[in-house]
């Protein structure tokens, strides 16, 4: 029987079958686990040349979705991470050369307590949880993920934000010697938050999925993870966080302020210059789905952006 592809899929879209068969031979390879926790991370090689680890038991959250989780080859072979490629399936071939040991996260700006973190010194600040969040691209695709961190808030009160911080910006990795000179965007990779989204105990400070510790490909070792806004608001491998009086530059609102706004809250309402947002399609489903109003987490947030016209504020 002949199945024919719906003409919305693009073909950048569709993972290929040998890709997706070959993620847990790649994985062995090519080493893209850190260990969650102390014990864990313990002894790990600076180029990451072992299997991926299992993280300890999760806590659950309330937060979950209970929708169907995205199958985890999809979620680890079909990612945007610009500075290794482009291509869907570059960040899955070119991530592995990351050196994700040692890491250290500097806390710095409008803050009493600045400081830098190592990731054990992170991890012992909450207890891990597993959240199920939907994930939603400006592109027009989503997935559902079981990531696992704790609150973003707790490493930003552990540093004491003073009263004159309105806005978070994230830094993220950047290396010339393994990542593209190309000038897609300016690099290093920057993104931001209002504080009250940043302190929102839906913004999850990520160091793992689907019971593993993050792939290179996924942000490892550590990443933020903010449901309701467009995927590329979830900075990934972050190396230093910062508290501004001013709303910072960000990577996507500096290249294309007209596509891409500094609050990028997920909102069917608002297009794209190129294409609508009305509907998606979640990745391995053929349809097309109703894009729901902050991706689904009205209820929980919507009270961050009262009184603001969503379409200006986009």
């Amino acid at each position: 029987m002949l199945i024919r592809r719906p003409a919305d899929i693009l073909p950048s879209e569709i993972t290929p079958r040998a890709l997706f068969e070959g993620r847990r031979d790649f994985i062995r390879r090519a080493g893209l686990g850190l260990a969650a926790g102390a014990a864990l991370w313990h002894g790990l090689p600076a180029r990451g040349a072992q299997a991926a680890q299992r993280l300890a038991p999760l806590q659950p959250s309330a937060f979950s979705t209970d929708e169907a989780r995205t199958d985890v080859g999809h979620a680890t072979t079909y990612n945007n991470f610009y500075e290794f490629g482009t291509g869907k399936d570059d960040p899955l071939r070119n991530a592995h050369r990351m050196q994700v040991r040692p890491w250290t996260v500097r806390v710095e700006g409008l803050v009493n307590k600045p400081r830098s973190f190592d990731l054990d010194e992170l991890l012992r600040l909450a207890p891990l949880e597993e959240r199920i969040y939907r994930l939603r691209c400006v592109e027009g695709w989503s997935m559902v993920i079981p990531w696992a961190g704790f609150p973003l808030a707790a490493l930003l009160k552990a540093v004491e934000p003073q009263g004159s911080a309105k806005y978070v910006q994230f830094v993220t990795h950047y290396d010339a010697e393994i990542m593209t000179r190309r000038p897609v965007l300016i690099w290093p990779y920057t993104e931001g938050l209002r504080l009250d989204e940043a302190l929102h105990q839906m913004t999850l400070l990520t160091f793992g999925m689907y019971g593993e510790v993050l792939p290179h490909q996924n942000g490892a070792p550590v990443r933020v993870v903010v449901p309701w806004k467009y995927g590329f608001k979830s900075a990934k491998s972050i190396v230093a966080i910062r508290l501004v009086e001013e709303e910072p530059i960000t990577a996507w609102n500096r290249y294309a302020p007209q596509e891409y706004g500094f609050y990028s809250n997920v909102n069917p309402e608002v297009s794209h210059p190129r294409w609508s947002q009305a509907t998606e399609r979640r990745i391995g489903e053929l349809r097309r789905r109703p894009t729901l109003m902050f991706n689904g987490y009205a209820e929980q947030v919507a009270q961050l952006y009262q009184g603001m016209d969503l379409k200006k504020y986009y």
